[in-house]
């Protein structure tokens, strides 16, 4: 297949209400993950991987973060004069941009622009190494109208219903999407993920839109599923399904294994972040270090265990760090304790503080709060 005529979507705009604590002040596809990287950093390294070179990212509020992360896109090979990264705001004010359908349908001239013929769509959000080559090659070999991606739930019990599902016939027909649920071990859940012709797409939109529809999985694809030809892709590559405080500090602390953090970063293709020109870390006389995760730019004078250290973070001496997040530019002082606790960036725990969470419960530390 011709990359060329395809165009990858980030669609930030339907994003879930998950991590609240951590998505004050960005997107969620912008939340720091794994010491030095953000959500976004694998759909992008996934499309690229593919050798997609149009990449268009649909945003809402909270925007800022993902503008400063991507930049011109060059570590993702984005930054080009045929195709490249494109990053596409509101048009209309956040608080009247119902759903996703308007977000495309302002922007319609984009898609009428582009040379491709070709359209995947994906989240910002997954921690998922997805073939999307595969995929695409699926979706040309089926002769599908639309592609859904689909991935057989393998994560811990779910309280609230933030997934949607897919019932999946044995040809690999889908039959009918179900919204907002909390899935069992082994039910299909739809990743919302598709591919679809560029034309398809704009007639949708159009349609949705004239009709007052605004959610692009349920008014477009739901409604039609009866009407158009859909298959479904399983989804067998690496993933950690997170969707909750819990599961985040459990999928950061899972990169522990160096397997794991191999599986993830590495294996099949190497997942790109922004780079930032930093020093190595600085140890003290008197650091101890234990299996961890630590980045660049950080000086590290007291104990640290277990964890996940970000860039540029300060562990005072006497300070201990235990089955913790700590994200970049934090300040641990001298004879604090953290453990089991997800502090966000700038956040200063001053001297002999202690702060302590459970591993089913993470304590979380807003960004540049004072402890």
């Amino acid at each position: 297949m011709d990359m060329t005529n395809v165009l990858g979507v980030i669609n930030l705009i339907n994003e879930k209400p998950i991590l609240k604590e951590l998505t004050l002040h960005r997107c969620l596809a912008s939340v720091p993950f794994g010491g030095r990287y953000r959500f976004i950093d694998f759909v992008l390294s996934n499309f690229i991987h593919a050798e997609i070179s149009q990449v268009a990212v649909f945003t809402k509020d909270n925007g800022r973060s993902v503008l400063d992360h991507l930049g011109s896109g060059k570590e993702w090979d984005l930054d080009r004069h045929n195709g490249g990264l494109f990053i596409l705001p509101p048009v209309s004010d956040d608080a009247k941009l119902r759903g996703d359908i308007q977000g495309f349908y302002d922007h319609r001239e984009f898609f009428e622009r582009t040379s491709a013929d070709l359209v995947i769509i994906s989240p910002g959000h997954q921690v998922s190494k997805l073939d999307v080559a595969a995929l695409l090659e699926f979706h040309e070999k089926t002769q599908a109208d639309i592609t859904i991606v689909y991935r057989e739930y393998d994560g811990d019990p779910i309280q609230k219903p933030n997934y949607h599902q897919v019932t999946v016939d044995k040809k690999g027909n889908i039959l009918d999407i179900d919204m907002f649920t909390a899935p069992q071990k082994g039910d299909c859940v739809c990743l919302e993920t598709y591919v679809l012709p560029k034309s398809l797409l704009m007639d949708l939109i159009q349609t949705c839109y004239e009709n007052g529809e605004v959610d692009f999985l349920k008014d477009a694809i739901k409604a039609n599923v009866h009407k158009y030809n859909i298959k479904a892709f399983n989804h067998k590559g690496n993933m950690i399904f997170i969707h909750s405080m819990n599961s985040f500090h459990a999928a950061n602390m899972a990169l522990l294994n160096p397997d794991t953090i191999r599986a993830f970063f590495y294996e099949d293709w190497e997942v790109y972040t922004k780079i930032k020109h930093e020093p190595p870390t600085k140890y003290g006389q008197a650091a101890r270090v234990t299996n961890s995760f630590i980045a660049n730019g950080s000086d590290i004078e007291g104990t640290v265990e277990n964890s996940i250290i970000f860039r540029g973070v300060k562990i005072k001496k006497g300070a201990v760090v235990k089955n913790s997040i700590v994200m970049q530019k934090t300040e641990v002082e001298d004879d604090a304790v953290l453990e089991n606790v997800i502090a966000d960036k700038q956040v200063a725990v001053t001297q002999h503080k202690v702060v302590v969470g459970t591993p089913s419960h993470p304590k979380v530390l807003r960004k540049k709060e004072i402890i």
